[in-house]
């Protein structure tokens, strides 16, 4: 019987155990249509999930439903933007409500979401991007289908993401890593719901941040009245960061909006209360810091929040003569007051005011104090404020844990008063703005992470009325100094409203090296080392910069008497008539730096002036790239330049393999030292009649264009002496060429026997020959260049057409003539009689016969040197 019973018992959990696998893939398609249904009879938006799985073990014996990426996205006038999102929704309910029929509705108990996005906007004409509820008549149409109902006892939601952006009010406010939990029995109109709840907070209005990232927390357990929409407040404790806050009342929905009547206030008036209220980040722990004093927040919201009104509400957070010291620090804070208070007594919110009474505090005998009054905090901001005091840099991180890689030296002074609104400073209606005072900060030592430092022996600002003066600025860094002084125009835009500083300023220095401004990349993995960068252009800075310096170190150069005018604007350097004296000449330039892309840009115009040809074209890796011959010139230069390009964005140079532009250029009183140029000594072989040391290049000018590391020479004409020679061509980067020569070349420079020969002619005869066209091609590098040239082809040519006149001399003159030209020419020692030829035809062979061996012999004597 026992065995009996036994197996009856296997055979039906074995029959449960299938059907848990099996029920799954039964009812997989009906859920994922009452899911559709759901979201079709209800939203009006565009709505997708990828799958939607069931099983019985999660929750067993519950059933769990998962609807995976969930998007929910909103249709005109917000077309495009997601409202809800979600990686993983998880549903609970029973087993039994699968088998429910085609239009009973399914009841869900629990729900769970993970990585989850909400999205609240209301643009500028207050329209909300969460009202996607289908309008009544269709609810009506379809209120006889409800596939999904809600008995939920508990939820919960993880790692969720809530943003709201009011377009209007420029509010925009991020709720991040949500975790909340809520357990009650929804079933019931009045209920307790036991929450816990964990968020960081960002705040920001009209382009001021208020908050950041700011960790709230609050285990409550609220009374919710679901019938009369109302919610109290019981048990809880909450927490700013670490400020303890309890509170006491209800929030109700009502028609026209929520209505409030809260109470908060800190639990105990610790002053660590104070210290937990700053982000962790920036405090340490405070477990074991001593304090003496207090501090408290307390405060109400009471009356109705809606579009026309906000409660009524009073914060004060309130402390007086405390201290604070941490344990492993020398000094600590004394001293300390705060009397601030934040107030609303009419339900408008434009009559907002705060009043920051008093705020002060003592490090050792520096006390700083500040006061402020803000009114009109909605519409234009009324601010009239005042600071006040010393303070020695130094001893802030001896009383309080900042992180440092150095401790910071220097003495801050202020007494500063100042009355203006936030309309006048977004307008730059700087005589609505009333400043006093001065701000001053000396003896500055910061130390970066990279060893860098940085000193600034004064800074003086000078606040007048309508205007803030950098009265004085002198600082040093490396091996650099500067001293400013000049006018912010926008001081309190670029304090108070994210607006771009602007100013004009005048700077002097004796020397800048531009290393010490460039910064340092933290070391990758691959090279495990840390590489130069350069500094990016700030795109806050919208100013001018009139500069001197007596000295610039750039690279490898080292600039003299540089002066100029700099203007900055949307992370761009314009430079105008910047001069220089360097390579015994000077050099003007204008043009600009652009570092708003990934890759820093320039566009220049250069103009050189009398610079020594061999230090410019030796010392800028540019120019000796560009003009690689002119490194044995001896002489001045003046040339404009045309460049532009990327930079090297490790040491703002310019890279080579970006680099166009042009050069018009002439050279001055130059020499040519060719015993130091592989390709002049092979011109030198290839033209004997040349003697390059003997070349002028005086006065000549040329016209070079580059691209993509291909240079083109226009042909030059070049003389020498009576010489005329044309040279064109182009060459690389890669020190390639191919330039053509061409020379015309008087037949006097082609040896003595060509003169010889030359002598025996008339001048109108000689004339009549004119100069010998010279072809030449050099190719391959400049270090290892070939060139051939037509010397020898032309030259024979030469020969020939003195053969030609000799003959027709010999002809016209007779028999005598030849007789002599033949004895002449017999060898020493020869007694042959000599044979006179009698008919014409005779004669004219004979002389033909010895012209040509008188043609052999001038060619051998030619050419012999240059075998």
């Amino acid at each position: 019987m026992l065995k009996k019973i036994l197996k009856i018992t296997g055979v039906f959990f074995l029959v449960v155990l299938l059907s848990a696998f099996a029920i799954p893939y039964f009812f997989k398609d009906q859920i994922k249509e009452k899911i559709k249904q759901s979201i079709n009879n209800n939203l009006d938006a565009n709505v997708a999930f990828t799958d939607a799985d069931i099983s019985l073990f999660k929750n067993f014996p519950k059933a769990s439903v998962t609807v995976n990426k969930l998007a929910i996205i909103n249709k005109a006038p917000f077309a495009g933007d997601t409202l809800i999102a979600a990686e993983q929704v998880n549903l609970k309910m029973s087993v039994m409500e699968l088998f429910n029929k085609e239009n009973e509705p399914m009841n869900i108990e629990a729900f769970s979401a993970e990585n989850g996005l909400v999205n609240i906007i209301f643009n500028k004409d207050g329209l909300g991007n969460y009202d996607i509820a289908l309008k009544d008549q269709k609810e009506q149409s379809t209120s006889q289908s409800k596939p999904l109902a809600l008995k939920i006892n508990e939820y919960s939601v993880e790692n969720l993401k809530f943003k709201f952006t009011d377009e209007a009010s420029k509010i925009r406010m991020v709720l991040d890593s949500i975790n909340h939990t809520g357990k009650g029995d929804f079933t019931n109109d009045v209920l307790d719901l036991d929450t816990e709840t964990t968020t960081k907070i960002t705040l920001d209005m009209d382009k001021v941040n208020y908050m950041r990232n700011v960790a709230l927390s609050l285990d409550a357990v609220l009374g919710v009245d679901l019938k009369n929409s109302k919610y109290t407040f019981k048990e809880n404790k909450a927490k700013i960061n670490e400020l303890p806050l309890e509170f006491d009342g209800f929030i109700q929905m009502v028609e026209a909006g929520q209505q409030y009547d809260l109470k908060f206030k800190t639990p105990t008036s610790s002053f660590k209360n104070f210290l937990g209220l700053i982000p962790e980040s920036y405090r340490a722990n405070i477990k074991d810091v001593k304090t003496e004093g207090d501090f408290t927040v307390s405060g109400f919201a009471k009356g109705l929040f809606s579009d026309k009104s906000v409660p009524k509400f009073n914060i004060e957070l309130a402390s007086n003569n405390a201290s604070f010291q941490y344990p492993n620090l020398p000094k600590g804070v004394k001293n300390i007051v705060i009397d601030t208070k934040i107030i609303n007594e009419t339900g408008v919110l434009n009559d907002t005011y705060v009043n920051l009474d008093k705020l002060s505090f003592a490090i050792d005998q520096d006390v700083f104090s500040a006061k402020a009054n803000i009114k009109n905090v909605a519409v234009n901001a009324l601010v009239d404020a005042a600071l006040k005091g010393t303070l020695n840099l130094g001893n802030l991180s001896k009383a309080y844990p900042i992180k440092l890689q150095k401790p910071l030296q220097g003495i801050l002074k202020a007494d500063v008063t100042t009355k203006f609104d936030m309309a006048s400073v977004e307008k730059s209606e700087y005589s609505k703005i009333y400043n006093a005072g001065t701000l001053s900060l000396s003896g500055f030592k910061y130390v970066d992470e990279n060893g860098k430092s940085m000193n600034i022996q004064t800074a003086l600002v000078q606040f007048n009325p309508s205007r803030v003066n950098l009265q004085d600025f002198k600082a040093t860094t490396g091996k650099s100094d500067i001293q400013v002084s000049g006018v912010l125009e926008n001081f309190y835009g670029f304090i108070f409203r994210n607006q771009n500083l602007q100013g004009n300023f005048n700077m002097n220095s004796n020397q800048i090296a531009v290393s010490d401004f460039m910064t340092t990349a933290e070391p990758t993995k691959e090279t495990n080392s840390k590489t130069a960068q350069a500094m990016k252009i700030p795109a806050f800075l919208d100013c001018s910069l009139t500069a001197k310096a007596n000295t610039v170190l750039y690279d490898n150069l080292t600039l003299k008497n540089v002066s100029g005018k700099l203007i900055v604007k949307d992370q761009k350097v314009t430079m105008q008539n910047v001069k220089t004296n360097i390579f015994n000449g000077a050099i003007s330039l204008n043009g600009d730096v652009s570092t708003k892309g990934k890759t820093p840009v320039f566009d220049m115009d250069l103009g050189l002036n009398q610079v020594d040809i061999a230090q410019t074209c030796s010392q800028l890796d540019m120019m000796k790239k560009i003009i690689p011959i002119a490194g044995i010139i001896n002489g001045k230069l003046n040339s404009t330049i045309k460049l532009a390009g990327n930079l090297n964005a490790t040491e703002m140079t310019p890279d080579l393999n970006t680099l166009s532009g042009n050069i018009l250029g002439q050279l001055l009183s130059t020499t040519v030292n060719s015993s130091n140029s592989t390709l002049l000594s092979k011109v030198d072989d290839q033209l004997g009649f040349v003697d390059l040391k003997k070349l002028n290049l005086n006065d000549l000018k040329a016209a070079i264009s580059f691209d993509k590391g291909r240079v083109t020479v226009k042909p030059i004409d070049i003389k020498y002496q009576d010489i005329k020679a044309t040279i064109g061509g182009t060459h690389g980067f890669d020190q390639s060429m191919k330039y053509d020569l061409k020379l015309d070349v008087p037949a006097k420079y082609l040896g003595t026997e060509v003169n010889n020969a030359l002598a025996k002619l008339t001048q109108t005869e000689v004339s009549k020959l004119g100069s010998i066209p010279i072809n030449g091609l050099i190719t391959g590098s400049f270090s290892n260049p070939k060139v051939t040239t037509d010397v020898k082809q032309q030259t024979t040519s030469l020969v020939t057409n003195l053969v030609k006149v000799q003959k027709e001399k010999l002809v016209g003159k007779g028999k005598s003539e030849l007789e002599k030209l033949i004895d002449k020419n017999k060898k020493p020692g020869d007694t042959t009689k000599t044979k006179i030829p009698t008919t014409k035809e005779e004669i004219k062979e004979k002389a033909k016969e010895e012209v040509k061996n008188k043609t052999k012999d001038l060619l051998n004597g030619l050419f012999k040197k240059k075998e």
